[in-house]
């Protein structure tokens, strides 16, 4: 695709980025076929090619930032059209210029900006979000249905081995999940240690970044980012930690993009690298001692468990592993049954459920169809967003897939 990228942009390091990507698109629209806001909205400028269209223009001074922000908005970035793109457009690189472009030249009505800054403040903030939940359980009875809904109960974390075993390695406790899920962890730490392999949380460690970075505070991010660096790098430049592990697949997406977020930065550049080639999915390392875990699993006896497994966006178009831990569900004795369209995303997206409601809601509930199809009485994730946001809309317990696995191997032991 030609560009002609306007003045303001032209030679920046944004603009160089963005043209690199534009270059790359045919504009043939196979995206648009996987793009779960286009399915459900019908709207060229809600699917990805419109919305590369958009930000072009934008990007050539056409049309206004006012024009192109909402439809920027209401993209879920579930990447699903970067599995589907033939000719390996990166839009997820396009789209987070087009974001930061938008932000700075167009004007938030207040309600829209008071939103996302309570939303980046609140979020990010492991303290504050944990202090607001325990708030909002406490008067869960009193709040509307819609509210509450979104107000989990309270899920005890369970026992943590002590770190006994040479090999060790480091997990992200993240911002939401410590309060929300401090169960997901432990189960990994549980897991984990019976293959002989000990995971650590370091206190200092909280948000990814990812939260600020997609609310189009991208500076914010960064800085979230470098901190998180910061607390982790003693352990790994001491040689403590052969790995870090990630429970939540929407951080370790953005985790593992650190080399690239961070590549402008001196100072940080080398080390975020570094990070970002260590960083692994759980459902990576439990893989890796398949024959340690199937070996656990033997010599359990119990019937097949119908489940149904949602694979979240961040992690099989973010970061492109897939089967992984299906397979690891399936050697536990879980009957994996056929969901439909898993290829699409849940509408949580980070706080776009928050943010875009009505399309999130309209997400969750054809994903919890496909899930509930076949009438599994559980079904797994590897998102804490994804958990939360589809254990809105039903009844059947969603849990992370290690929490299932977890259960397996401490009713053996």
């Amino acid at each position: 695709m030609q560009t002609g990228l306007a003045d303001f942009i032209r030679d920046t390091p944004e603009g160089d980025a963005a043209e690199a990507v534009l270059r790359k698109c045919v504009h043939c629209g196979f995206c648009n076929a996987t793009c779960p806001t286009y399915q459900l909205l019908g709207d060229e400028l809600d699917g990805p090619r419109g919305r590369i269209y958009l930000m072009k223009q934008m990007l050539e001074g056409e049309v206004a930032a006012e024009t192109v922000l909402p439809h920027l908005d209401r993209c879920l970035t579930c990447r699903n059209c970067e599995s589907t793109c033939p000719s390996g457009v990166r839009y997820s690189e396009l789209v987070d210029v087009g974001r930061a472009v938008a932000e700075r030249r167009a004007r938030r009505p207040f309600a829209q900006r008071a939103a996302r800054w309570v939303l980046r403040e609140g979020l990010s903030r492991p303290g504050v979000f944990g202090t607001a939940l325990a708030l909002g359980r406490l008067a869960r009875p009193l709040l509307p249905a819609a509210l509450a809904a979104k107000v989990a109960p309270a899920r005890p974390a369970g026992d943590w081995p002590p770190a006994r075993h040479p090999r060790r390695m480091l997990v992200l406790a993240g911002c939401v999940q410590p309060a929300l899920m401090p169960d997901v962890n432990a189960a990994a730490a549980r897991v984990l240690d019976l293959v002989g392999v000990s995971l650590v949380e370091h206190a200092r460690a909280g948000c990814c970044g990812a939260l600020r970075f997609h609310l189009n505070d991208q500076e914010g991010g960064r800085r979230d980012m470098r901190a998180l660096i910061d607390a982790w790098w003693p352990a790994i430049e001491g040689g403590e930690i052969e790995a870090i592990v990630m429970t939540a697949s929407g951080c370790g997406s953005t985790v593992r993009e650190y080399g690239h977020l961070l590549a402008g930065d001196a100072e940080y550049a080398g080390r975020a690298a570094r990070v970002a080639a260590m960083t692994r999915d759980l459902s990576e390392v439990l893989h890796a001692e398949r024959v340690q875990i199937a070996g656990l699993f033997a010599a359990q006896q119990r019937a097949p468990v119908p489940l149904a497994y949602h694979p979240p966006c961040s992690l099989q178009h973010g970061q492109q592993v897939r089967g992984l831990a299906e397979g690891l569900l399936q050697a536990a004795g879980y009957a994996l049954t056929a969901v439909s369209d898993s290829h699409l995303c849940c509408g949580s997206a980070g706080s776009y459920s928050l943010l875009q409601p009505q399309l999130a809601r309209t997400l969750r509930d054809n994903k919890l169809e496909a899930l509930e199809a076949a009438g599994a009485p559980r079904i797994a994730s590897a998102n804490v967003g994804c958990i939360a946001h589809l254990q809105t809309g039903t009844g059947v317990p969603v849990r992370h897939w290690i929490e299932w696995l977890d259960e397996v191997l401490m009713q053996g032991a």
